[in-house]
């Protein structure tokens, strides 16, 4: 098995290729924007799993390298049989909310660069009639808030592109898997909550089995299902006044 995974110095980025290292003998291919972070990343995953790991320089926001980065992962790999999109970032959302550049620049890095590399990749995944894609998203797409309605917004657009790619590829033998994740112990959500937080391992594990299970949906961790089920059931009235 040979897995693209985007954004993979992330810790749960990292978790999750170790996962599919360990656990179904895949070879990996680390894209990073930080090709010296990646590198280092993948000579760790080398020697940690005995698999091929190899390590390209990835940027969401550079739309024209994204097809020949592509094909280069597939060439450097020999074939590709999954993708994980795990790049993304909370950006500065009080700026964001004032500020268009700041706000278009998160909702590329969220959304719009997720777009143009799942498109290809999907292309190539249709047409081997066979593969997987995952996603990992955010609980906070599911319904906007004032603190964080800019990148929530980025997420949610994601969840309907994710749900929409989803279905279109439903019949072609290709799995696409949307992971709704809530707080996870990363620099992004370091001052949440502990009783709400999963490590970045717990985490992976979780989306690993869910992947296996052949899941398309799923809340990481499981409670966050429930909590925004509710969230979501709020009337906008009420819900509009408040802060969090």
């Amino acid at each position: 098995m040979r897995i693209l995974i985007l954004g993979a110095t992330s810790p749960i980025a990292r978790a999750l290729a170790g996962e599919f290292a360990r656990e179904d003998e895949a070879d990996l291919y680390l894209a990073a924007r930080d090709p010296v972070e990646g590198n280092r990343v993948a000579e760790d995953m080398r020697v940690r799993t005995g698999r091929a790991v190899q390590s390209g320089t990835f940027d969401a926001l550079d739309f024209n390298s994204h097809p020949e980065f592509v094909r280069g992962a597939i060439e450097a790999m020999g074939g590709l049989d999954g993708v994980v999109v795990a790049f993304g970032t909370l950006g500065d959302e009080t700026t964001a909310q004032s500020d268009p550049a700041e706000a278009l620049r998160t909702i590329h890095q969220n959304y719009t660069g997720a777009v143009s590399i799942m498109t290809l990749a999907a292309e190539h995944l249709k047409a081997q009639a066979r593969g997987f894609i995952i996603v990992l998203g955010s609980v906070a797409g599911d319904r906007g808030r004032a603190k964080n309605y800019v990148y929530g917004s980025a997420k949610g657009a994601l969840a309907l592109f994710t749900g929409g790619l989803r279905g279109r590829l439903a019949n072609s033998g290709v799995h696409v898997m949307t992971v709704k994740l809530g707080f996870v112990d990363t620099r992004m959500t370091w001052a949440q909550p502990s009783g709400l937080t999963a490590s970045p391992a717990q985490a992976a594990q979780k989306i690993h089995h869910a992947w296996q299970r052949g899941r398309e949906v799923v809340y990481i961790p499981s409670f966050w299902r429930p909590i925004m089920a509710a969230i979501r059931m709020v009337p906008e009235r009420f819900f509009k006044r408040l802060s969090f």
